[in-house]
């Protein structure tokens, strides 16, 4: 089993690792971006964070030669508390590869690929309720259409979700294949891609999640601090990129002058995101659509 890591290079350069410094990655994954963080720690310490105990233990497989790292269980939404508890209060920086695992979309058991047939399922953590069953099962028709159009931004929701509901009880992936190919068999991507992108992401609550999280892992950073973050659609890019935004510069009305301004919370490392190099591209087509956005603390 393969995990190629996304914009390696870039994301450690960006991150201007400190040899004594607390690092988290608040996605574990495979462990490749944790790996390259140890190599470069001395005397630091890097806490690795993943709601998929899979994912937790594969890595903890990987890194068992470095005694400056721990494993985390849970979703990237507790870090601070997290940390907090385990008296941690600032960190040097932190990495989000927000990207699936290579594993996770090619264990058919997950249910998060339409290439493969496999009950509906895409839940990060196996120890949540809700399931991509239960929303495709018992979701309104206007819940599953705002489901497809703002997750998936899909121009046939209102149609693929109609179809859902007069076809329903779905078991598997390919029982919603059936139904995206009437509509888009014919398109370029896969009639299923942005369906399925929606449905992990209502699954998950990702974005609800992300947003939620931003604010309080910029203050765990100290000053000088990092954070670096890959996303893989426009949906995460533009919450990542508001945030940035919103915080790197100050908010004063036009015209008003004001004297010895505070700097803003933030700086960009990056105005325009890091894109994968071509080379990176011919060996991990998965990585097409990544960017990489960072910035770091002021004050």
């Amino acid at each position: 089993m393969t995990h190629y890591s996304v914009l390696l290079n870039e994301t450690i350069e960006s991150l201007d690792v400190k040899k004594d410094g607390i690092y988290v990655d608040a996605t574990l994954g495979g462990g490749g971006h944790s790996e390259a963080i140890l190599s470069l720690l001395k005397d630091g310490h890097l806490y690795g964070f993943d709601q998929d105990e899979f994912a937790i233990n594969l890595a903890k497989d990987r890194l068992k030669r470095f005694d400056n790292f721990t494993a985390i269980n849970q979703n990237f939404e507790f870090i601070y508390e997290s940390l907090i508890e385990r008296g941690i209060h600032e960190i040097d920086g932190i990495i989000m590869d927000l990207g699936m695992s290579s594993f996770q979309i090619d264990d058919k058991d997950r249910g998060f690929s339409y290439m493969q047939d496999a009950r509906l399922d895409m839940r990060m953590d196996k120890h949540q309720k809700k399931s991509a069953y239960d929303i495709v099962n018992y979701a309104s028709l206007d819940e599953l259409t705002y489901i497809f159009r703002v997750y998936g931004e899909e121009d046939f929701a209102r149609p693929i979700a109609k179809k859902i509901v007069e076809t329903r009880p779905l078991e598997t992936t390919f029982d919603l294949v059936k139904i995206t190919d009437q509509f888009k068999y014919k398109q370029r991507s896969h009639s299923a891609k942005q369906v399925f992108q929606a449905l992990r992401i209502a699954v998950n609550d990702e974005l609800g999640v992300l947003e939620r999280t931003l604010p309080k892992l910029v203050k765990l950073l100290k000053k000088d601090g990092v954070i670096s973050v890959i996303t893989f659609h426009s949906l995460e890019d533009r919450i990542i990129k508001h945030f940035f935004k919103t915080n790197s510069e100050n908010q004063i009305p036009k015209g008003l002058i004001v004297m010895n301004q505070a700097a803003p919370l933030l700086r960009l490392y990056n105005r325009k995101p890091i894109l994968p190099s071509e080379q990176e591209l011919k060996e991990n087509s998965r990585s097409l659509s990544a960017k990489l956005r960072a910035a770091i603390k002021n004050v």
